[in-house]
């Protein structure tokens, strides 16, 4: 089983000719709007790698359809709580060769509660994960609880802030980062991330793969990024970390959930949007075998 305390938002995509500068007012030449949010992502992404999956979350009254696109996909919502505050939403801008930038309001995500999270955790056993994010409120209360029932804990520390990473590090089974908020995390701390005191490290690179860090035997596995025709990158690493989590959850070797979650995350820049653009595990698998 995977739980998640994860964001859910309303995800705003505009598709531009390049992305804009400071200052600078740029027409946008289509909209589309869907489910988003790291959280409801990664939720996404395990629950089509064939894990079963139990999002803990929140959205507001305008929300309703967000959840109901989290069960169409299989994913548990029997804790997603509805909050007074407005579901959060993101706006998407994403250039002609697929890159983007990305404004989140957060929202109802910041509103979650104690006690669901509590009694969803309540029905774990030892073993099994949970999955968490800088989206929400309450991360470092769900990871002590999780570690001290037994559960291992993946942290992906996005968006990065150092004070949330340093809080949730003592109860991080995986530590999840980009290449990016690794060099973040070294330029604000002086500390390497691969020498942190936790059992597991995955830095995702884009275009360059990911590598996966055994820190208590010493071990490196490195998968690279399989070539595709990409039109939007948006929800790549959150499609990576749901596979590559699943894949854990179901025993397989890490090599092998590494390359189901790089073929998984390469898939998903080859159509628009974040959760739908999520590919199941049979067209993952073909792909691969292709």
């Amino acid at each position: 089983m995977i739980f998640n305390l994860g964001s859910i938002n309303a995800d705003y995509f505009y598709d531009l000719p390049r992305l804009p500068g400071p200052g600078e007012t740029l027409a946008a030449t289509a909209m589309a709007s869907g489910l988003g949010g790291k959280g409801a992502n990664q939720s996404v992404a395990a629950a089509r790698a064939g894990a079963e999956v139990c999002h803990i979350g929140a959205v507001g009254q305008d929300g309703v359809w967000a959840v109901k696109r989290l069960s169409d996909f299989g994913v548990d919502v029997g804790f997603v709580r509805e909050s007074e505050t407005a579901t959060a939403h993101a706006i998407v801008m994403v250039d002609a060769s697929g890159e983007n930038q990305i404004v989140i309001c957060p929202g109802a995500n910041l509103d979650q509660s104690p006690e669901a999270v509590s009694e969803a955790l309540a029905s774990g056993h030892p073993g099994d994960w949970l999955m968490l994010q800088n989206e929400t409120s309450h991360q470092a209360d769900a990871a002590k609880l999780a570690r001290a029932a037994g559960l291992n804990v993946a942290y992906s520390a996005a968006p990065f802030d150092v004070r949330s990473v340093e809080q949730i590090i003592p109860y991080t089974t995986l530590l999840i980062m980009n290449a990016v908020e690794a060099d973040q995390f070294e330029t604000a701390t002086g500390t390497d991330v691969r020498t942190l005191p936790v059992d597991q490290v995955l830095i995702t690179k884009g275009k360059e793969g990911a590598a996966w860090h055994d820190l208590r035997q010493n071990e490196t596995i490195s998968v690279p990024a399989l070539p595709v025709d990409s039109i939007d990158t948006t929800g790549a690493g959150d499609t990576f970390v749901g596979y590559f989590i699943a894949g854990l959850s179901q025993n397989l070797a890490v090599q092998q959930a590494l390359v189901r979650a790089s073929a998984a995350a390469a898939l998903s820049t080859t159509k628009k949007g974040t959760a739908d653009a999520i590919p199941d595990l049979s067209t993952v698998l073909e792909f691969l075998r292709d």
